[in-house]
Formats: structure tokens, sequence, C-alpha cells
């Protein structure tokens, strides 16, 4: 993966939200390894905020614009992740309205492919950065 491709979200923690593996027009793909960081108990749960925000990434690549913003989501947490495990959360733009961007994202462990999320974001694309003054 070369970050030339990359037009959003230049700053995201790999370790926190998972690197890109795929980024193409519509499409994208991230992996994330659950760390003891992420564990949301001794039982080694990762915590599905991590899940999440692997699932975000992946959305917000699919659309790579420095601009875009995630407006909604709608999510299911299908089974639970463990600490060690790795995932890929696979994204695919479904439908594109003017500054709005419907994307699908499924996210399946690396092993064996079980899905253990799946949800619908929609996102935005406005005019400027989001914190850029008016």
């Amino acid at each position: 993966m070369t970050a030339a491709a990359i037009a959003t979200h230049p700053r995201i923690d790999p370790s926190l939200c998972g690197a890109p593996v795929t980024v193409a027009p519509g499409r994208a793909e991230v992996r994330l390894v659950a760390t003891p960081v992420m564990a949301a108990d001794d039982h080694g749960l990762c915590h599905g905020g991590f899940v999440f925000g692997a699932a975000d990434y992946a959305a917000m690549l699919a659309v790579n614009d420095p601009n875009v913003v995630l407006g909604s989501a709608t999510v299911k947490f299908l089974k639970p992740v463990r600490v060690g495990e790795a995932v890929l959360a696979r994204a695919t733009c479904s439908s594109e309205h003017g500054r709005k961007r419907m994307v699908a994202v499924e996210v399946v462990r690396e092993a064996g492919g079980e899905v253990v999320f799946s949800g619908e974001f929609v996102c935005f694309v406005l005019d400027r950065h989001v914190l850029a003054a008016p």
C-alpha cells in the first residue's frame, strides 16, 4: 500500500484503527490486529469501538476525499473479536448522490473469513475541512 494513493485521514494511528491494505476508487480494505491495549476484560474481548474504528477508516478510504466526514452509521456487531486476532474491514461505496456517499462495510476474521461486523455508513464530502474556518 502506498501512502500517495491515500487522500484522507493521513494521521490515523494504524495500531488503533488498522492499516490500509487496498485503496481503490470506491473501495478499500483495512487490516486491524487486536492488541492487549484493546482488551475490554480479562477474557481478551476486543472492545467493539476498535472494530468500529477500523470499519469507519475503511469507509473513509473508500470515499478517499480529504474532506469526507461520517454522518451516521447503522451497524451490527455479529461475533466477538479476541485479542490476538486479525480482522479485515472491507468497504464499498454503494451509492453516490451529490455530496452523500453510502458505504457498505463488512469486517471479517482474517483467518477463516467469518463476518464479525456489518454496517452501512453515510458519509458526506464537504467543500472544505470540517474544522476549517468559514
